[in-house]
């Protein structure tokens, strides 16, 4: 076995856990949970949905106290008795949703809770200061200090968010799912900071579903299962069926399943010269009946806002949409469901699902009036049909009566896919379908969009993962500046080739365009 990379390897521990241990009502979400990192080094702590991750982090920063267990903080027992306690011992936390006040402004959130100050009165002009030079040591000294943080995109909340953390004289840095938001030359910015985080001496735990990013970046892997501690200190470089082996007690020799040699009947879907002014500009392509497109593109390259035109959710400003021959008519989500078409949005908590109400519910929206009568839903109707979708997708847990927002992430997407499969849906749009989804639920995705595929649904796919964009689809399109530069079999193209054409926007000699 390789030995874990970093030249913190053989110092003291900076934070050591011991049998941690947190309930809740009928749910054991940390069953003795072991972790140990050192000064300066980058951990990964990897999971499925639901393995006590979040619980983990609300622990060690202070929003839960454990039940049982011990909590070393170098080398002393500690019980945080709040979020301001672990932050005046070290410990700063970057969450997946940001806790950003969207009405205040850059300066103000970064230095939230410890503005300079004379006499009671905050000094605005020191606090700014204070703001650019966090932001300039992120490499983002471009984002305005005055600038409400709720006018900036997400990429820039993401980098608000770390600047608020590094501000403070942290020793632990811990980072759940930093780079969900972020673009490729974004992530590289921030794997920077990391590094020379690490070399100041601060640790980091690093919580991500890209195993690629974890090969990259980090020393040392944790794992947990179920509250539990599957494996401790693995080496960034453990072979990938390993790591999905200790994360869902199952083998997984490939996360993609087996691509076939797809050769479309016919033609479903056809974007002739499609325009969006400031989005996307003349954009042509087709998608076959069971043929998986993909979309791979950097944030901003107009791929999220494509699809949304291409259902209807926007109105395009030029060019047209065909589905079997037929034009759609621009702007319109009804034609656009009436005529076969299914969106999984990219934000699903916000955008698709009603986190409120039950997982029935959620599953038949689409269809509601297939099982409604005088205006009033079918419950029991409802409820046979969404079952039936669950079992389908392996829903856990397969209770539909139970509330949508108690779901992990990966489950939550389920429900979002499984709403289609009610429906007579031909062609499935899917914006970044496995955004903070574990690597096993990944799997059955890939195999629920593979099984679509087969049954003759086609699926256009837009994912910031060119390893997935390449695993799952057929055929790719790479997208930059909001024109398609490339149009390719995923047989024949490969990650470097993608990357270098979204990045730099280079036509390869020959290439179809």
């Amino acid at each position: 076995m390789t030995e874990p990379r970093g030249p913190s390897a053989d110092a003291a521990p900076l934070l050591t856990l011991r049998g941690v241990v947190k309930t809740f009502p009928g749910v054991r979400a940390l069953d003795g949970v072991e972790l140990t990192v050192r000064p300066g080094e980058v951990h990964c702590l990897l999971g499925q949905n639901g393995a006590g991750k979040s619980t983990l982090i609300k622990i060690l920063s202070g929003v839960h106290r454990p039940e049982g267990g011990e909590i070393l903080w170098q080398g002393q027992p500690v019980s945080f008795a709040g979020p301001q306690a672990a932050i005046r011992a070290g410990i700063g936390t970057i969450y997946q949703e940001l806790d950003l006040v969207a009405d205040m402004t850059v300066a103000e959130n970064i230095l939230l809770g410890h503005e300079p100050r004379t006499g009671g009165f905050v000094r605005r002009g020191e606090t700014r200061a204070r703001a650019r030079e966090v932001l300039e040591r992120l490499g983002h000294g471009e984002i305005p200090a005055d600038r409400p943080v709720g006018r900036l995109p997400a990429a820039a909340q993401q980098i608000v968010s770390m600047a608020r953390a590094l501000s403070r004289e942290a020793k632990l840095l811990i980072m759940d799912e930093p780079s969900a938001v972020l673009a490729h030359d974004e992530v590289a910015n921030l794997f920077r900071v990391i590094r020379e985080l690490k070399a100041a001496g601060i640790a980091v735990i690093y919580i991500s579903h890209r195993l690629e990013e974890i090969r990259e970046i980090c020393d040392r892997v944790t794992v947990l299962k179920d509250g539990r501690t599957t494996a401790a200190d693995l080496p960034a470089d453990t072979p990938t069926g390993r790591l999905v082996d200790r994360m869902t007690g199952r083998s997984v020799e490939h996360v993609f399943p087996p691509r076939p040699d797809v050769v479309p009947e016919g033609e479903l879907l056809r974007v002739e010269g499609l325009t969006r002014h400031g989005e996307f500009t003349d954009v042509s392509f087709t998608v076959g009946t069971g043929e998986i497109v993909g979309i791979a593109g950097l944030v901003g390259s107009g791929r999220s806002e494509l699809l949304e035109t291409v259902y209807g959710a926007r109105r395009p400003d030029a060019g047209q949409v065909l589905v079997d021959g037929r034009r759609l008519r621009p702007g319109s989500i009804a034609a656009a469901v009436k005529a076969g078409l299914g969106l999984a949005p990219e934000e699903r908590k916000s955008q698709a699902l009603l986190l409120g109400e039950p997982v029935q519910r959620n599953i038949g929206l689409a269809t509601l009036d297939r099982r409604s009568a005088a205006g009033f839903v079918r419950a029991g109707a409802e409820r046979e049909a969404a079952a039936a979708v669950a079992d389908r997708l392996e829903l856990r847990p397969r209770d539909v009566r139970r509330r949508a927002g108690t779901l992990s992430g990966g489950n939550q997407q389920k429900v979002v896919v499984g709403r289609w499969l009610l429906g007579s849906t031909r062609l499935l749009l899917l914006d970044e379908p496995t955004r903070g989804v574990d690597v096993g639920a990944r799997a059955e995705l890939y195999q629920v969009i593979r099984d679509l595929a087969a049954e003759g649904v086609g699926v256009l796919l837009v994912s910031s993962e060119v390893p997935e964009v390449l695993g799952l689809a057929d055929r790719v399109l790479v997208m930059r500046e909001g024109r398609i530069v490339q149009q390719r079999s995923a047989r024949d193209i490969n990650e470097h080739t993608v990357l270098d054409l979204v990045m730099a926007g280079s036509l390869l000699e020959g290439a179809d365009q």
